[in-house]
């Protein structure tokens, strides 16, 4: 009977992945329209029985028609923005001196574009009524089903629900209800005693690696997010420098790293946003009552420790866990698009020099501000699985631009990619580089030969 059971499971896995795979598909082939993904992995084969399969597999496939109604406004936002790029680049490759810099501030510059509100994106589809509902019923629930909810949230969370399901994604919150609250208000009271016995303490009782961590945290502090002026307040600068040392502190293994202060940035806007309302941009937190400040600041420490505890050796002694990810990465370019990985090599570009930022910065650097949320949704749905799914995103980000790639030399590709053209870009992009990411994994997991086949 336990065989029978433990089978049963993992052809109800299987039959979730298929679904997933299916839906996600379909989802990319209403973007793509008649365009393939750059490189050797095609998908024309699979494709011919989605529109059979979708048919069977019932309402949870489809996005109750929302999908459809989009397709057109999705293809033009992405595939423009491609137009514009290509633009770029050759300007770029016609003058090595000045055009690249002209194009550098098409996209980063200033005073190119108009500003838009901070509104922080969840996604279309998390927007969904149906999905708000299915939701609904799981957080409502005594004990709430995980892996039910990372299903959910891999698509994108509400973002009035964003703070909840991130606290239960990452474990930091316990899914019975019945504990729930009790756990979080141990957890910031012990948060607070640490901030008494390590932080609000004079200089004359630390040691000098103390003191030394200290001085570099508030040195990176106002380098954080430079362009959001949100995290230019006095007050937002204090909780982080705060959280930043007590993890220093109470992780000497690794100790602080520069990079970890931008992993703070997403923890401290969501659980902002249960107590402020409007734009970001608008929040003014030096108003907020201390006590709901410190909940705030606790639960960023505990869900920023909780997400390094599974990639703490990205940021141990010569940062391994990052130098793998990275051959990873280039491993897979080199399966998916062998041109793009050629013209690489044949340039002497290493992974490294432009991937390493990548990689120890989750792509928050790399990205709009205002996606890293819904980025964000995706990587802590996946649980203990992110970390080789964070190699797939970085392929699929990379080869966003595969065939701009190609037409540049060296010290072109470089700054190309130090500054990807991504300052326009809305959740339409970002859905594309997380779904392509998905079924690449989906298809290299079902055939691991692949990539050690080169």
């Amino acid at each position: 009977m336990k065989a029978g059971s433990e089978n049963e499971s993992k052809k109800d896995g299987s039959s979730n992945l298929d679904r997933r795979f299916n839906q996600t598909l379909k989802s990319v082939q209403g973007l793509l329209r008649g365009r393939s993904f750059p490189g050797k992995v095609l998908l024309s084969r699979r494709a011919e029985s989605v529109v059979d399969s979708s048919r069977t597999l019932g309402p949870a496939s489809t996005s109750n028609g929302k999908d459809g109604e989009n397709d057109g406004i999705i293809e033009d936002s992405v595939f423009s923005k491609a137009d514009d790029d290509e633009t770029n680049v050759s300007n770029l490759s016609r003058d090595k001196s000045g055009s690249s810099g002209s194009s550098s501030n098409d996209d980063t510059g200033k005073g190119s574009l108009p500003t838009r509100p901070l509104r922080l994106s969840s996604g279309g589809r998390s927007t969904d009524s149906a999905r708000v509902a299915r939701f609904k019923k799981e957080l409502s629930a005594s004990v709430v089903d995980l892996d039910v909810l990372r299903e959910l949230a891999w698509s994108g969370v509400p973002p009035d629900m964003r703070p909840v399901v991130w606290r239960l994604l990452l474990g930091y919150a316990p899914p019975n209800a019945d504990r729930r609250e009790a756990v979080l208000m141990r957890k910031r009271q012990e948060y607070m005693d640490c901030v008494t016995q390590y932080y609000d303490i004079p200089d004359a009782e630390r040691t000098e690696d103390e003191i030394h961590t200290l001085r570099q945290i508030s040195v990176d502090c106002p380098r954080t997010v430079p362009d959001v002026p949100f995290f230019h307040q006095p007050v937002i600068q204090a909780s982080l420098e705060r959280i930043l040392y007590i993890w220093a502190i109470r992780h000497p293994a690794s100790g602080y790293v520069q990079g970890i202060n931008d992993l703070a940035t997403p923890f401290l806007v969501v659980f902002l946003s249960e107590h402020e309302e409007g734009e970001m941009e608008d929040w003014v937190v030096s108003k907020l009552p201390p006590g709901k400040l410190s909940n705030v600041e606790a639960d960023c420490y505990w869900s920023l420790s909780k997400l390094l505890d599974g990639i703490q050796d990205h940021y141990t002694f010569a940062q391994p866990g990052i130098q793998r990810l990275v051959f990873r990465l280039k491993e897979l370019v080199w399966r998916i698009d062998e041109p793009v990985a050629r013209h690489m090599e044949e340039q002497c570009l290493e992974f490294l020099q432009f991937a390493f930022r990548w990689v120890n910065c989750l792509l928050i650097r790399e990205i709009p501000f205002l996606l890293v949320t819904r980025l964000w949704d995706t990587y802590l749905a996946e649980g203990d699985s992110f970390p080789d799914y964070l190699a797939y995103v970085c392929a699929s980000f990379l080869l966003t631009w595969s065939g701009q790639l190609q037409n540049l030399d060296f010290q072109e590709m470089v700054l190309f990619l130090q500054h990807v053209p991504t300052r326009r870009w809305t959740h339409q992009e970002l859905e594309m580089v997380l779904s392509r990411a998905f079924m690449w994994r989906v298809m290299f997991d079902r055939s691991p030969s692949h990539l050690h086949s080169r």
